[in-house]
C-alpha cells in the first residue's frame, strides 16, 4: 500500500509539473520587431510606439511591441520586403521610396489637391479598401496614413507661374514632376542638406509639407509660403505585418491589433495636421509671409499639373491597371472626407 501511496503521489508531482510548464508557456508572450523609418523624435514615431503599448495593454501583454525608429532595423526603402521575408515582423515607410512597385497605390501621391493630412490619411485607407491591389497581398496591412498638402516654400514671392521659372527648387519623386511642370528647374536633395542648401542660395525654395518649416527650421531660411493647395500632394505610408506572423496569432489577438489599427488612422491623420500648424506658427514668429493665390492662378496651376496625372494614367495601362478609374475614385473620396470635415466644423 506504501508503495501504491508512493506511486500516486510520484504522478501527482509530475502531472503538476507538467501543468505548470504548458501553463508557463501559454503565458510566455508573443515578441514582435516593428521597423520606423522616422526618428525616435518625430511625431509619426511616438505614434508607433503608442499603438504598440495600446496592443500590449488591451492583450494583457500576451503580444509585445519593440519598436525601432530611425531606420534603425530597416532602412525606409527596405522595409517593405524586410516584413514580407521576416526581418522585421511589422515595419511602417513610404510607398514612394519603392518606386515602380506599386502602381496602384502610387497614384496617392499625386497633385490632387489634398487639403490637409487628416483628409490625405481617410482617403488613402478607404482607397485600399475599395481597390485592395495585388501588389500588397504578400503582406497584412495594418492600416495608411499620409501628410498633409506639399506647399512651395521660397525665398522670393511666388504669385504666378511666372515667377517659378528658371527658380531651382528641392523636390524629389512626384514633386519633381510638379516643379517641372510648374516652370520651375527640380533639384533632388535628402531634407537634411535643405536648410544649409538654403541658406547658401543654392537652391531658391523646396517644396514639402508645412511641417518642415519647424521640424526642420526651414521657416529660418525661407521667407515665403505659396499656399498651392490646389495642387497639394501627399505621400502615402504603410504600416504592414508579416503574414507568418500575422497568422501565428489568435483570433482574439488580431482583432485587438485591427482595433487598434482603425483607431490610429484618425489619430496619424489629426497629428500630421498638428505639425502643420505648429510649422505655420513658428513661420510666423520668424516673419514668414503666406501668399494665396487668386482663383484664376490657382486654375493656372492646376492645369500646369494635369500632364502628370495623364502620364501616370498611360504608365500604368500597360500593366492593365486603370488609372484614369483610380484618379476617379481618389477625387471622389477627397472631396467626400473634405465636405465631411467641413460638416463637422461648422
Amino acid at each position: 500500500m506504501r508503495r501504491s501511496s508512493f506511486w500516486v503521489q510520484l504522478s501527482i508531482i509530475f502531472l503538476g509539473t507538467f501543468l505548470f510548464s504548458l501553463s508557463c508557456a501559454a503565458a510566455k508572450p508573443i515578441k514582435l520587431s516593428y521597423s520606423v523609418f522616422f526618428p525616435a523624435t518625430h511625431g509619426q514615431a511616438k505614434l508607433a510606439v503608442e499603438w504598440a503599448k495600446e496592443i500590449e495593454k488591451r492583450t494583457q501583454g500576451e503580444v509585445k511591441i519593440t519598436v525601432f525608429p530611425g531606420s534603425a532595423l530597416l532602412g525606409a526603402n527596405q522595409t517593405f520586403d524586410g516584413v514580407r521575408v521576416g526581418i522585421a515582423d511589422i515595419g511602417m515607410s513610404c510607398f514612394a521610396y519603392n518606386r515602380g512597385r506599386f502602381p496602384v497605390m502610387e497614384v496617392v501621391d499625386l497633385p490632387m489637391g489634398y487639403p490637409n493630412g487628416l483628409t490625405a490619411t481617410r482617403v488613402i485607407n478607404e482607397f485600399y479598401a475599395k481597390t485592395k491591389p495585388q501588389e500588397l497581398q504578400h503582406v497584412q496591412v495594418l492600416y495608411l496614413h499620409a501628410h498633409g498638402p506639399g506647399l512651395l516654400l521660397t525665398k522670393k514671392p511666388i504669385y504666378r507661374l511666372e515667377d517659378l521659372k528658371n527658380q531651382k527648387i528641392r523636390s524629389t519623386g512626384i514633386s519633381a514632376q510638379i516643379v517641372s511642370a510648374l516652370g520651375g528647374v527640380p533639384v533632388a536633395m535628402p531634407q537634411p542638406m535643405t536648410y544649409e542648401a538654403l541658406q547658401k542660395q543654392i537652391i531658391n525654395g523646396t517644396f514639402g509639407p508645412i511641417e518642415v518649416l519647424k521640424g526642420w527650421r526651414q521657416a529660418e531660411v525661407i521667407q515665403y509660403i505659396t499656399d498651392s493647395t490646389k495642387i497639394g500632394y501627399t505621400v502615402g505610408m504603410y504600416v504592414v505585418m508579416n503574414p507568418k506572423k500575422w497568422n501565428q496569432l489568435t483570433p482574439t489577438q488580431q482583432k485587438i491589433i485591427q482595433d487598434v489599427s482603425a483607431e490610429w488612422i484618425d489619430r496619424h491623420g489629426m497629428s500630421w495636421d498638428s505639425s502643420d500648424e505648429e510649422g505655420k506658427e513658428f513661420a510666423a514668429t520668424v516673419g514668414n509671409k503666406f501668399i494665396s493665390l487668386s482663383l484664376e492662378e490657382q486654375e493656372r496651376w492646376v492645369k500646369a499639373v494635369r500632364p502628370i496625372l495623364q502620364a501616370y494614367a498611360q504608365q500604368v495601362a500597360k500593366l492593365k491597371i486603370s488609372g484614369k478609374k483610380n484618379i476617379d475614385l481618389l477625387f471622389a473620396l477627397i472631396q467626400a472626407h473634405s465636405s465631411s470635415e467641413t460638416g463637422k466644423k461648422s
